[in-house]
C-alpha cells in the first residue's frame, strides 16, 4: 500500500463493495471482524515505524480449497458442509506472514471440477460483466472478486486451466506457475499431479508480486521445488529479443471462434514490428491432449476423494445405519454432486483391471510425449502463445447438459498442466458481443521471470495498439 489510505480504510471498502455485489455469489465465507481487527494492528505497527511485510494491506481472496486454520474449507461440496481447517496451507501461511489481509473465501466447482462453476453447492457464480453468463471455473469466484473490485488479489487453483479460463472470461490476469513453484500443503487435492495454486490479479506486477511472497519450498510437500523465487521487477524494459511460437493447429482449430482466431492472427502477425521473432510451428498432438488430461486427472481423483466417506469428518446421511457399507454409499451419493461423482466413475473405470493398460496406461505415455516435445520446442524458443479458450464466456446453462462440449473447451489450457510449465492469460482483446478475451503464454518450467516479464511487454503492446487504433 502506499500509505495514502490505512488498512482500515482498505477493509471497508472492500467489505462495502461485496455487500453490493453479494448477487454475485463469489464468496461462500467473509471474515469481517477478523479483518477489521488484523487492519487495525497492521495501521498501527506501520504508524510505529516498524518494517512492514512486502504485501501489507493487500486485500486478498482465497479459493475454498485452501486451507486457512480456523475457517471453513469445503471445497463448494456438501460432503465437506461446516468443515473446519485445522491448519493453514502453506501459501496462505506466507501471505500472513508478508501481512496480507485475507478478506474471505471464494465459491468454486466442487472440488474444482468443472469449467463454468455451475457445479457448486453454493450456487453458480456470475459474471460481473454479463451476469447471464458464467465466469469461469474452476475458480470462478476468484476471478470474479477481482473482477468485480471485491479484492486486490486472490487465489485459485489450477489442475487444466481453472485460473487462466476465468480469468480470460472475465478480463484480467490470471497465472499457472510452474508445477512445484507453489507449495500444494493445504490445497485439498483433486489431481495431485496436475494441482498447482495459481494468482489472479488486474495487472502483472501484482501477480508478480504474490508470486514472490508464495513460491518456494515447503518440508510439507515433496514436489514443491527448493528453487528460489525470482525477484520480479518492471521498471526497466527488456533488452533482448523474445523468440516466440505458435501451433498453426491450435489456431485453425475447428472448435476456435473465428473472430478469436482472427484477431489473434493479426496480433502475432504484428509482433515483428515490435522486435519480437515469431513463428509458426507444427503439433501435431493437440486432439490428444484433452483425453489424455481426463483418463489421467479422474484416475487421481477417484483416489483422492476416496477419504471423503462420512466417517471421520464432514457430511453423514445416517449416524444408525447399520452397513458400512450402505452407509458409504448413501453418504457419498448425496454428499458429492453430479459432475464430482461423474469424474469418480470414470477414473474408477479407467484403473479397473480390464482397462487400465487401454487407458491409463496409453495416457500416461501420451503425456510423456507432450512433455519431451514441449522441451525439443522450448530448446528453439523461449515461449509458446496458445488462445486461453476457444470462445468467450458462454450463457449459463448453455452447456451444463453437454459435459463432453465441456471438457472439450479446456483443449488450450491442459497441455500446461500435463507438461508442468508456466503459463498465463493475460486480457488482451475485446469480441463483438462484448465479453473479453485474452492470450495465453508460455514459458519452460520455473521460468516465470521470462514469462510475467513477456507478459508485461504484450500487454503494453496490446494497449499501444488500441491507442492508435482509437487515435489515428
Amino acid at each position: 500500500m502506499s500509505g495514502s489510505t490505512t488498512c482500515v480504510e482498505a477493509a471497508h471498502y472492500y467489505l462495502s463493495a461485496i455487500r453490493a455485489k453479494l448477487r454475485l455469489n463469489a464468496f461462500v465465507d467473509i471474515y469481517e471482524e477478523e479483518l477489521l481487527e488484523r487492519a487495525a494492528a497492521l495501521d498501527k505497527k506501520r504508524s510505529s515505524g516498524a518494517p512492514i511485510g512486502k504485501l501489507h494491506g493487500v486485500i486478498t481472496g482465497i479459493k475454498d480449497v485452501i486451507c486457512y486454520k480456523g475457517h471453513k474449507v469445503t471445497a463448494a461440496s456438501r460432503i465437506l458442509h461446516k468443515f473446519t481447517a485445522t491448519y493453514n496451507a502453506t501459501a496462505v501461511q506466507k501471505l500472513l506472514d508478508e501481512e496480507a489481509l485475507i478478506i474471505g473465501s471464494l465459491n468454486c466447482d466442487e472440488f474444482a471440477m468443472g469449467s463454468s462453476n455451475e457445479n457448486s453447492f453454493y450456487g453458480n457464480v456470475l459474471n460481473a460483466l454479463d451476469e447471464g453468463r458464467v465466469p469461469g471455473g474452476s475458480s470462478g469466484g476468484s476471478a470474479v472478486a477481482v473482477q468485480a473490485g471485491l479484492c486486490m488479489v486472490s487465489l485459485g487453483s489450477d489442475t487444466g486451466g481453472s485460473v487462466r479460463q476465468p480469468a480470460d472470461f472475465c478480463g484480467i490476469v490470471g497465472l499457472k506457475p510452474t508445477y512445484g513453484r507453489i507449495s500444494r500443503y493445504g490445497l485439498i487435492a483433486y489431481a495431485s499431479s496436475f494441482d498447482q495454486i495459481g494468482i489472479f490479479a488486474n495487472n502483472v506486477p501484482d501477480v508478480a508480486a504474490v508470486l514472490q511472497v508464495i513460491s518456494g519450498n515447503d518440508d510439507f510437500d515433496s514436489t514443491a521445488s527448493a528453487i528460489s523465487p525470482d525477484e520480479y521487477t518492471f521498471d526497466t524494459p527488456s533488452t533482448g529479443t523474445y523468440k516466440i511460437a505458435y501451433f498453426k493447429e491450435a489456431l485453425e482449430h475447428p472448435s476456435l471462434d473465428q473472430e478469436i482466431a482472427g484477431t489473434i492472427k493479426s496480433f502475432i502477425n504484428n509482433l515483428p514490428t515490435q522486435h519480437f521473432k515469431v513463428r509458426a510451428i507444427s503439433f501435431d498432438l493437440l486432439d490428444y491432449i484433452v483425453p489424455a488430461y481426463y483418463v489421467l486427472t479422474t484416475a487421481e481423483a477417484s483416489s483422492n476423494l476416496s477419504r471423503f466417506d462420512g466417517v471421520r469428518y464432514g457430511y453423514r446421511t445416517n449416524d444408525d445405519m447399520a452397513d458400512l457399507t450402505e452407509f458409504y454409499k448413501d453418504t457419498r451419493s448425496a454428499g458429492f454432486g453430479k459432475e464430482v461423482k461423474r469424474r469418480i466413475m470414470l477414473g474408477n473405470f479407467v484403473l479397473s483391471s480390464g482397462y487400465f493398460d487401454a487407458y491409463f496406461t496409453q495416457a500416461q505415455k501420451v503425456r510423456k510425449q507432450l512433455s519431451d516435445k514441449t522441451a525439443l520446442i522450448f530448446n528453439d524458443f523461449d515461449a509458446i502463445l496458445l488462445p486461453t479458450v476457444p470462445s468467450t464466456a458462454f450463457k449459463i446453462g448453455e452447456k451444463k447438459d453437454d459435459p463432453i462440449a465441456m471438457y472439450l473447451a479446456d483443449i488450450y489450457t491442459v497441455f500446461a498442466n500435463l507438461t508442468g510449465i508456466p503459463a498465463i492469460s493475460i486480457p488482451l482483446f475485446r469480441h463483438s458481443n462484448g465479453m473479453p478475451f485474452g492470450l495465453q503464454i508460455m514459458t519452460y518450467r520455473f521460468s516465470e521471470l521470462s514469462l510475467l516479464s513477456l507478459s508485461h511487454q504484450l500487454m503494453n503492446v496490446s494497449r499501444q495498439d488500441l491507442h492508435q487504433s482509437t487515435n489515428p
